[in-house]
């Protein structure tokens, strides 16, 4: 990471376990940075422009909410048409997560994965229904793999370097 400032790491290892449940949490995390407000703003935009960062958003504990039926659906969707149809399954208000990925053929033929959640596994088959109404005709086969375990999912950790240390950025 030899063009991110002390600044910035400062920022990612402040913000690393989430955003405070604050009504102003870049205020607070500028308070902890020990810049403006203004500052952490700009400065996680330009993380996201030069791709240090992906995203920020919330990442919610299904569990917690009494989602506990997970299920990874997967399709094999004619190629011609799964960037599209894939866009779609996206936007759907119980989809978190969308995405294409290669086949491994002969024994993986799936190419687009969305996962669902609900409260009973009952209720992650009829949103499976309702991906399959969207794929129609370019769907060849399907299946829901469900959770087992919860695993714990964590993004980037850094640690904010000390004053003392040498960055060649800041």
């Amino acid at each position: 990471m030899s063009d991110v400032s002390r600044i910035d790491r400062a920022i990612v290892a402040a913000t690393q376990q989430g955003l405070p449940l604050v009504p102003h949490p870049y205020a607070q995390v500028a308070a902890t940075v020990g810049v403006d407000e203004a500052t952490v703003i700009a400065r996680l935009g330009a993380m996201m422009e030069k791709g240090i960062i992906r995203r920020i958003g919330a990442a919610p504990n299904h569990y917690k909410l009494g989602l506990v039926a997970n299920g990874m659906t997967v399709w094999d969707v004619d190629d011609a048409q799964v960037d599209e149809l894939g866009a779609r399954v996206g936007a759907l208000d119980f989809v978190t997560h969308c995405y294409r990925r290669p086949r491994a053929l002969p024994v993986w033929p799936y190419n687009l994965f969305a996962m669902a959640h609900g409260a009973t596994r009952a209720q992650v088959r009829e949103k499976s229904a309702r991906i399959a109404e969207i794929l129609g005709s370019a769907c060849r086969a399907s299946d829901i793999l469900f959770s087992t375990e919860i695993l714990k999912k964590t993004g980037l950790r850094i640690a904010a370097r000390k004053e003392s240390e040498p960055s060649c950025s800041d």
